[in-house]
């Protein structure tokens, strides 16, 4: 199953994913042995309205290019990962995870963790007409979903004419991912440069069943510094002025209060905190 990752924090922060080990976590082994999902990996580094994002659709554990970002230092306030196993579409870039898109003059970064049958069929998009509205680029539910969630929101941005009220993005994230769990399990995270919305439902868990907990919540308490380390993560935050901190990860990552989110939970964070 993929696995799902983000960091919110008031400070920017060092988050260093070393794919290869990072994508063992929660992940069955393999026939032949290697443990970890095969498939792809990707991660958004957010800096103001854009994004740096890496993305390719080959095993972390091969990849050169997942061994020259774990040496890269980056810093930033929001960070998004997913590791991919595939359950619909090919192993291509088009299919690889997180999903990029622009919207009110923002990038908008999408994973998602779940399987939704004949999504397209029974929540179709509307055709492309005089606005053109997000389309899929590549073949797997959830892009398409991604795109049902972009079409919800764009009124929003359209007649705020700037950022719109975190309330009323919360409100739409929450409407959407009601839709979604109608189709299938639907754990996602969602983030438009400001905000990180979380959905939890159900994944597969390791004794093969598929039932809640999908997602993980870790919330940290304003502080100067912050850090965690597990196999294939770290995550530092120094800064004078005490700061909170948040992580999503469908799986605990290491020792700390990690609290399983109930099925149907819907969560948006702000610099570490959460929305009111």
């Amino acid at each position: 199953m993929c696995e799902l990752f983000a960091v919110s924090s008031a400070r920017a922060a060092r988050v260093r994913l070393r794919f290869a080990e990072y994508a063992t976590h929660g992940a069955p082994r393999e026939p032949n042995g290697v443990a970890g999902n095969p498939d792809g990996w990707g991660a958004a580094y957010f800096d103001g309205v854009d994004a740096h994002v890496l993305r390719e659709p080959v095993p972390a554990v091969r990849s050169a290019f997942a061994r020259v970002l774990e040496d890269h230092d980056f810093h930033s306030p929001l960070v998004l990962a997913h590791v991919r196993r595939a359950s619909r579409g090919p192993v291509a870039l088009a299919n690889t995870q997180p999903f990029v898109r622009e919207l009110g003059g923002r990038v908008h970064v999408f994973a998602h963790n779940g399987d939704l049958p004949d999504v397209q069929a029974r929540w179709p998009l509307p055709a492309p007409g005089a606005r053109i509205p997000a389309q899929p680029v590549g073949q797997t539910d959830s892009e398409h979903a991604f795109c049902q969630l972009l079409r919800m929101l764009e009124p929003l941005w359209l007649d705020a004419g700037g950022l719109p009220d975190a309330r009323a993005r919360l409100d739409t994230v929450r409407e959407f991912a009601e839709r979604m769990r109608a189709l299938g399990p639907a754990n996602f995270l969602y983030s438009d440069g400001d905000c990180l919305f979380a959905h939890a439902d159900r994944r597969h868990q390791a004794d093969g069943s598929v039932r809640e907990p999908g997602l993980h919540l870790w919330l940290r308490d304003a502080s100067p510094s912050h850090q965690h380390e597990v196999e294939g993560l770290q995550v530092h935050a120094s800064h004078p002025h005490a700061h909170r901190m948040g992580m999503f990860a469908s799986v605990p990552l290491g020792q700390g209060e990690w609290q399983a989110l109930p099925r149907g939970t819907v969560i948006g964070l702000r610099q570490g905190e959460r929305v009111a």
